[in-house]
C-alpha cells in the first residue's frame, strides 16, 4: 500500500475531513494557528498508529504501555507504526544532560573505561603498577600499634544472595569477611537480599603495626590479590571512618603510592555511586543560601528591611539584632551598605564562638538576659529550612537559595579518580564540556595505536555518529555537558530527531512538530536534509510546520484552514507545492507565489537617544565583554545563528538585572555585567 487514506476526520475542530495522503514521503502539513494541523497531525495520524500498534501486543505487554483514546474518524487505512517527536523538555531530572539523552555519554564511558590512561592526581605521573614489598612498605608506614586488617574485594556493588560465594570461601578456611561495611563470621554469614547490590571482601589478616611484620604481610597481600585479581584493602579496626588504603597490582603512582580500582564504565557515571562527586552527589552544584538574595537592596538598613523578616515588624529576631549592634557598636537604622566588612560576616555567618548578651523580652513584656553565640542569618536560614515541617516556611527560605559549581568536582560531577584517567591527554570532563561541533572535530582527529585503536575502533564509530547527526540538525553549539532541564522546546526535539536518524528504522510514521522553531536559516538546510534523509530510509515524515524552506521541500502539502478554531478545520488544498499556490482560497499558496506578502512599514518610529538601557560589559557564557545599547519604547529584534548568545544577553542578563534593578537591588552584585543604565526610565 502506497498510501494513508482517512475517511471522516472530526477530531477537535475537523470538520469531517478526507484525505489520501502518500507513503514514505516528507509531507508537511502548514496553515493558520488553530486551524487544526495538530489535530490532524498528532489527535488523528500519530494517535490512531500508536493506539493500533499498541492494541497489536499481548495483554501482558499492553498493561505497561499507555493506549491512547481512539479518534474521532470513520476510517484510516494505511497507516504505520508512528512515532512522535513533539516541542516539549526532555526532561526534568537535574541529572540528564545532552550527553545522557543522546548516549554519547554511555560511549565515552565505555571508552574511558577500555583505552583511557589513569593518572596521579597530585603528580600528574600515569599510575604503575605496584609491588608486593612496595604495599607491604606503605602498611608499615603507618603509626606503629594501629590495629589493621587487610581485605580482598571478591563481590564489588553486585546483585543478588552470593550464598555459593561465601560457601565456597568459608571451606577454603577463611574466617572473617566484610559485607557492605559490616565484618561477619563466614561460619554464620548474613542472607543477603536478591534484589540489592552488595559488597563482599574477605578478611585475610588481623594487626597491629610492628617493624617485624614484613614477612607476614608479604604472604597476606600475595593471597588477597590472587584471591581478589589484583587488589587489596587495608582499614582501620578502630576507626571506621578512617580513610582506607586502597593497593592495586595494577595501577598506581610510582612517586606517592597513589592507586585506584581497575577501570569500569561505571566509574565514569555520575549517576553511579562509583564515579559520583561524593561532595555533590554528581549533581555538580551545590545549593547555599546566598548573601545576595538574603540583601536584595543594600541602601536599606536592617530595621528597615535590608535582610527580609528580620527588621522592626519581626520581633523576635529584630531583638537579636539590636543585641547585636549594641555588642559590636553599629547602628541598625544605618544602611546595609555603610556597614563595615566585619558586621556584615557578623550577622550574615554569625559570631563563632564568642558569647553575645541578647535582651528578650515576651509577649506579657518580660525581660530576659541569655549570653550565647550568635549563630549568623544565612546559618539560621539553613538551619530552619532542614528542621522544618512547614511547606510554607520551606518555601519561602527557598527564595534566597542559589546553585554554584560544586567546589569539590568543580561542576564536573565526577569524583576525583574518574577526573584524572585521560584519553590523548584529555579527561572526560574536557570532552563533556567542548560543543558538539568541537568535539566532532576532536574525534575525528583522534589517533590511536596499536591494541588501543582496535578496541576502540567501535566505539568511536557510534561518538562520530550521534555528533556527525546532531551537527546536522543545527546543535552544534551545544555542549554534552548542558543540563537537559534548560533545553528549549525546538532543541529537545531536535535531540530526539536525531536519536531517531540513528536507531535507523524503516517503514515507520514520524510526525514532528515545527522542527525549524527558534533555528536560524543557516541551518535551516542542514535541518530539511536530516528529515529528507529520514524520509529515504523508508518512512513517511509527516511535519507540522510554516517555515517556507520546509515547505518548498515538501513532497506532499496540506493547507488546513480557512481560518483558525470554528471557522478552521477545513482542507483547503493539499498536494505539491504548484496546486497549493494555484489555490486561491489558500493563504499558504497566496504568500508562496508571492501574490501576498508581509509589508515593511513605510513609516520607521525614531529613536529617542535619551531613553535607552544600556549594558556594558556583558560576559555571562559566551559573550564577550559585550556592550548593548535599547532604544526604549521600539519593537526591537534581537537576531544571530544558533548558540551565538542571544537568549544569554536578554534573558539571562538584561531581564534579570533589570528585575532587580526595578525592585530595588543592586545589579553589580550579579557579577555579569560591569555596568547597566536606563531602567529609570519604567518608573
Amino acid at each position: 500500500m502506497d498510501k494513508i487514506e482517512v475517511r471522516g476526520a472530526r477530531t477537535h475542530n475537523l470538520k469531517n475531513i478526507n484525505l489520501v495522503i502518500p507513503r514514505d514521503k516528507l509531507i508537511v502539513v502548514t496553515g493558520l494557528s488553530g486551524s487544526g494541523k495538530s489535530s490532524l497531525a498528532f489527535d488523528t495520524l500519530y494517535a490512531e498508529g500508536q493506539r493500533r500498534y499498541v492494541e497489536s501486543l499481548s495483554a501482558y505487554a499492553r498493561q505497561f504501555l499507555s493506549l491512547m483514546e481512539k479518534p474521532d474518524v470513520d476510517h484510516i487505512e494505511g497507516l504505520s507504526p508512528a512515532i512522535s517527536i513533539e516541542q516539549k523538555s526532555t526532561s526534568h531530572n537535574p541529572r540528564s544532560t545532552v550527553g545522557t539523552i543522546t548516549e554519547i555519554h554511555d560511549y565515552l564511558r565505555l571508552l574511558f573505561a577500555r583505552v583511557g590512561e589513569p593518572r596521579c592526581p597530585d603528580h600528574d605521573v600515569p599510575l604503575a603498577a605496584q609491588t608486593v614489598s612496595q604495599m607491604v612498605d606503605n602498611v608499615l608506614s603507618q603509626p606503629e600499634g594501629k590495629r589493621l586488617m587487610l581485605l580482598a574485594p571478591i563481590i564489588k556493588e553486585r546483585k543478588g544472595e552470593h550464598t555459593k560465594t561465601l560457601e565456597n570461601l568459608a571451606s577454603q578456611g577463611y574466617i572473617r569477611a566484610r559485607i557492605d561495611g559490616e565484618v561477619c563470621d563466614l561460619s554464620d554469614p548474613p542472607k543477603l537480599e536478591l534484589q540489592k547490590k552488595h559488597t563482599i571482601e574477605v578478611v585475610i589478616d588481623r594487626f597491629k603495626v610492628r617493624n617485624d611484620l614484613s614477612q607476614r604481610l608479604a604472604e597476606s597481600f600475595e593471597t588477597a590479590l590472587e584471591l581478589s585479581g589484583g587488589t587489596a584493602v587495608v582499614a582501620d579496626m578502630d576507626d571506621e571512618k578512617a580513610e582506607e588504603l586502597l593497593f592495586s597490582a595494577n595501577f598506581a603512582c610510582p612517586i606517592c603510592g597513589y592507586s585506584m580500582r581497575e577501570l569500569e564504565p561505571r566509574l565514569f557515571s555520575f549517576n553511579n555511586p562509583a564515579g559520583a562527586c561524593p561532595t555533590c552527589d554528581g549533581l555538580g552544584v551545590q545549593q547555599y543560601f546566598d548573601p545576595d538574595r538574603v540583601i536584595q537592596n543594600p541602601d536599606l538598613s536592617l530595621a528597615g528591611g535590608a535582610i527580609r523578616g528580620w527588621d522592626r515588624r519581626n520581633f523576635y529576631y529584630f531583638q537579636m539584632l539590636k543585641s547585636l549592634a549594641e555588642h559590636y557598636k553599629f547602628d541598625v537604622d544605618a544602611p546595609w551598605a555603610s556597614l563595615s566588612a566585619n558586621v556584615h560576616k557578623v550577622v550574615l555567618y554569625g559570631s563563632g564562638k564568642e558569647n553575645i548578651e541578647f535582651k528578650y523580652m515576651n509577649d506579657r513584656g518580660d525581660t530576659s538576659v541569655r549570653r550565647h553565640p550568635f549563630e549568623g542569618v544565612l546559618h539560621n536560614m539553613e538551619r530552619r529550612y532542614k528542621e522544618t515541617e512547614s511547606s510554607a516556611v520551606r518555601e519561602e527560605l527557598a527564595k534566597f537559595i542559589s546553585n554554584r559549581p560544586c567546589a569539590s568536582c568543580e561542576g564536573t560531577r565526577l569524583n576525583r579518580e574518574a577526573r584524572h584517567v585521560f584519553v590523548e591527554n584529555t579527561p572526560l570532563p574536557a570532552i563533556s564540556d567542548m560543543s558538539i561541533g568541537h568535539a566532532m572535530d576532536f574525534f575525528t582527529n583522534l589517533k590511536l595505536s596499536g591494541q588501543r585503536a582496535k578496541i576502540a575502533e567501535k566505539v568511536l564509530k557510534e561518538i562520530g555518529d550521534r555528533l556527525k547527526f546532531l551537527v546536522n540538525v543545527g546543535l552544534n553549539y551545544l555542549t554534552l555537558s548542558r543540563s537537559a532541564e534548560t533545553l528549549s522546546g525546538g532543541e529537545a526535539q531536535r535531540i530526539r530527531l536525531a536519536s531517531q536518524i540513528g536507531a535507523g528504522l524503516v517503514g515507520v510514521m514520524y510526525v514532528l512538530d515545527e522542527p525549524s522553531i527558534g533555528l536560524h536559516q543557516r541551518d535551516n538546510e542542514r535541518l530539511l536534509g536530516t528529515l529528507i534523509h529520514l524520509r529515504n530510509l523508508g518512512n513517511t515524515v509527516i511535519v507540522v510546520e510554516h517555515d517556507e524552506d520546509a515547505i518548498r521541500a515538501a513532497d506532499h502539502v496540506i493547507d488546513i484552514g480557512p481560518g483558525a478554531g470554528v471557522h478552521g478545520g477545513e482542507v483547503v488544498a493539499e498536494g505539491p507545492l504548484e496546486a497549493i499556490m494555484a489555490v486561491p482560497e489558500s493563504l499558504t499558496g497566496q504568500y508562496m507565489s508571492g501574490k501576498r506578502k508581509i509589508e515593511v512599514p513605510k513609516q520607521r518610529v525614531p529613536a529617542n537617544p535619551e531613553k535607552v538601557l544600556k549594558l556594558t560589559g556583558a560576559r555571562g557564557n559566551n559573550l564577550k565583554d559585550v556592550t548593548l545599547t535599547l532604544p526604549v519604547g521600539l519593537f526591537t529584534c534581537i537576531t544571530g545563528v544558533s548558540g551565538s548568545g542571544k537568549s544569554t544577553l536578554i534573558n539571562d542578563t538584561l531581564f534579570p538585572i533589570a528585575q532587580r534593578q526595578l525592585n530595588g537591588g543592586d545589579y553589580r552584585r550579579t557579577g555579569a555585567v560591569s555596568g547597566y543604565s536606563g531602567a529609570g526610565t519604567f518608573r
